[in-house]
């Protein structure tokens, strides 16, 4: 089985994310687990998130992420 990293903030998941998402897949395998680092209730560039961290880990995870991993705040 593959791993593949991905850094997003999800905020929120549009098609873009779902086609990179998709795009891992088509090149390193099926069987590919994505690991995603999403940032928390405050974006990378420092605003205020548009949805909770839950539920764009639910749409992650939703559009093909296998797991889900909060990044702590100060590296967000």
């Amino acid at each position: 089985m593959t791993v593949a990293g991905v850094i997003a903030e999800f905020d929120p998941l549009h098609r873009g994310h779902g086609y990179l998402l998709r795009q891992i897949r088509a090149q390193l395998g099926a069987d590919t687990a994505i690991v995603a680092a999403m940032s928390g209730t405050f974006t990378q560039r420092g605003g205020a998130a548009i949805c909770t961290p839950h539920a764009r880990a639910e749409m992650a995870l939703r559009a093909g992420a296998a797991l889900v991993l909060e990044l702590p705040q100060p590296f967000c």
